[in-house]
C-alpha cells in the first residue's frame, strides 16, 4: 500500500473514532480493539498482511493518544536526534547520518496538538505569547520547541533522544573516545574532587561524557544536579537531588533561572553540585560555588578548544557583573577550574576526547593552561576515517595537592 493511501486511512480512522466515541471511558486496550476493527472493515477489499494491519493500527492509536509518527521514530534506537522543521519536513540522524524521511504529519493543527501534549506533560507551557520553551518526553528525550511567528516555516521541534542505558567508562572504551589508562587517570581526578569542565561543539557528547564521569563519584556523597531539562543518568547514589529550570508563565512570571538553583544548592548542604551545561550569567555563580568548598563539582559548556573555553567563561561571568575587572574574573576562573577536557565531533562523524589539561594558575594576566593528554591521529587516518587515541604530553601534572588529600596516586 502507498504511503499517501496509508496517511489517508489513518486520518479517515481517526476521525470515526473521535466521531463515533467517547474516549475518556476508553481505556488503552479497548481503543486498540475498536481501530482493529474500524481498520478491518476499511480494508476489507484491500490485501494488507498482518505487518501492514499492525503498522496502521499502530499509527492511528498513536495519533490519538501518542505523539503520532514520533512514536515509531521514538521507538528506533538508531535514530540519535530528530528534527521536525514543520509538518511536512521531518529529518532524523540514524548512525552518525542525517537524511529526511518520507512521513509527515496530517496537518500543522495536528502538529501543535502534539506539542502541546509533550509540553504540557512537564508542566511547562509554549504559546505566541511563550513561543521558545526547551522540555522534555516521558523517555527523558531533550525537546526544544520554536512556534510561530518566532519560526517562518511553522512549528519547529528538535529532540535529543535519551539513551536507555546510561553511559558509563566502559562504554566510551569500547567506541574508543578514551583509553584504560585515561579512564583511570579521570577515576582518581574525580575521586579526589577535583573540579572538571567538559566543552565541546554541538553534538560532541558533552552530557554522555558528564554522565559516565559522574560514575566514579563515591556512592556516599551528596549530590546536586541542575539542569536545564533534565538529562543526566546518574545512577548508584542514594543522596541524590536533581533540579531543573522553569520557564515564565504566561504572565511572565515564576521563572526559575540555572542562577537560582545554584543559590539554593548551596543551602541543602551539597557535596559536588553538577551543572547541565553552563551558556550564561549562571557561570559567576558556579564559580564561586567551586572557590567556596564544593570541590568535586562538574559542567559542561559549548567551546571549540580547552583555551576557547576559559575565554567563553569569561564572556559568560561578565553576563553576570558586567563591572568585574577582567583581572579578577581570570583569577576566579584560574583557581575555580582543576581539569579542562575537550570532546570533538570529528569528520567521520566519531566522537573523541581531543585533549585534557590542568589550570595551572593566572599569571602575566593569562590564565595558564597545562596539556596532560592529546589526541593524535595515526598513519591509519584517512579522510573518511580517523584513527588515533589519546596520547600522554611531555608535560608534568603538577597539580597534585588534592590526589595527595585524598591519598592517592600522585603519578599521572
Amino acid at each position: 500500500m502507498e504511503d499517501n493511501i496509508k496517511k489517508e486511512l489513518v486520518q479517515k480512522v481517526r476521525e470515526k473514532v473521535m466521531s463515533q466515541f467517547s474516549l475518556k471511558d476508553f481505556s488503552d486496550e479497548l481503543l486498540q480493539d475498536k481501530i482493529s476493527e474500524l481498520i478491518g472493515l476499511e480494508t476489507k477489499n484491500i490485501y494488507l498482511t498482518i505487518e501492514e494491519q499492525v503498522q496502521l493500527s499502530d499509527r492511528v492509536f498513536s495519533s490519538i493518544r501518542g505523539f503520532g509518527i514520533l512514536d515509531s521514530i521514538m521507538s528506533n534506537d538508531d535514530i540519535s536526534e530528530v528534527m521536525i522543521n514543520g509538518p511536512e519536513n521531518i529529518f532524523i540522524e540514524e548512525k552518525g547520518k542525517l537524511r529526511k524521511i518520507k512521513e509527515s504529519f496530517e496537518s500543522e493543527k495536528r502538529l501543535e496538538d502534539i506539542i502541546q501534549r509533550i509540553v504540557g506533560q512537564s508542566g511547562r507551557e509554549v504559546n505566541q505569547a511563550n513561543p521558545i520553551v526547551d522540555t522534555r518526553l516521558p523517555d527523558g528525550s531533550r525537546v526544544n520547541v520554536v512556534l510561530p511567528p518566532i519560526s517562518l516555516s511553522g512549528p519547529i521541534v528538535t529532540i535529543r533522544k535519551f539513551s536507555k542505558t546510561p553511559m558509563t567508562m566502559k562504554q566510551l572504551l569500547k567506541y574508543g573516545s578514551i583509553t584504560e589508562e585515561v579512564a583511570e587517570v579521570l577515576r582518581r581526578l574525580v575521586e579526589a574532587k577535583y573540579n572538571i569542565f567538559v566543552c565541546g561543539g554541538t553534538g560532541s557528547g558533552k552530557t554522555t561524557f558528564l554522565n559516565a564521569l559522574s560514575n566514579y563519584i563515591p556512592k556516599e556523597e551528596r549530590i546536586i544536579t541542575i539542569e536545564d531539562s533534565a538529562e543526566l543518568q546518574i545512577v548508584g547514589i542514594d543522596n541524590l537531588v536533581s533540579m531543573e529550570t522553569r520557564n515564565a508563565n504566561a504572565t511572565g512570571t515564576g521563572e526559575i533561572t540555572i542562577r537560582d538553583l545554584i543559590k539554593s544548592s548551596l543551602r541543602m548542604r551539597p557535596e559536588r553540585i553538577i551543572v547541565g551545561e553552563v551558556r550564561g550569567a549562571e557561570a559567576l555563580d558556579m564559580l564561586q560555588a567551586m572557590n567556596t568548598g564544593h570541590d568535586g563539582s562538574l559542567s559542561t559548556g559549548h567551546a571549540n578548544s580547552t583555551e576557547d573555553m576559559l575565554s567563553r567563561l569569561e564572556t559568560m561571568v561578565l553576563q553576570g557583573a558586567a563591572g568585574l575587572p577582567l583581572d579578577a574574573i581570570r583569577q576566579q576562573i584560574a583557581s575555580a577550574v582543576d581539569i579542562i577536557i575537550h570532546l570533538s565531533r570529528l569528520r567521520d562523524h566519531s566522537r573523541k576526547t581531543m585533549e585534557i589539561s590542568e589550570v595551572l594558575g593566572y599569571e602575566n594576566g593569562k590564565i595558564i593552561l597545562n596539556p596532560i593528554y592529546q589526541f593524535i591521529e595515526d598513519e591509519n587516518s584517512s579522510l573518511e576515517h580517523v584513527s588515533g587515541k589519546l596520547t600522554r604530553t611531555q608535560n608534568k601534572f603538577r597539580n597534585v595537592h588534592k590526589l595527595q588529600l585524598a591519598g592517592l596516586d600522585t603519578k599521572i
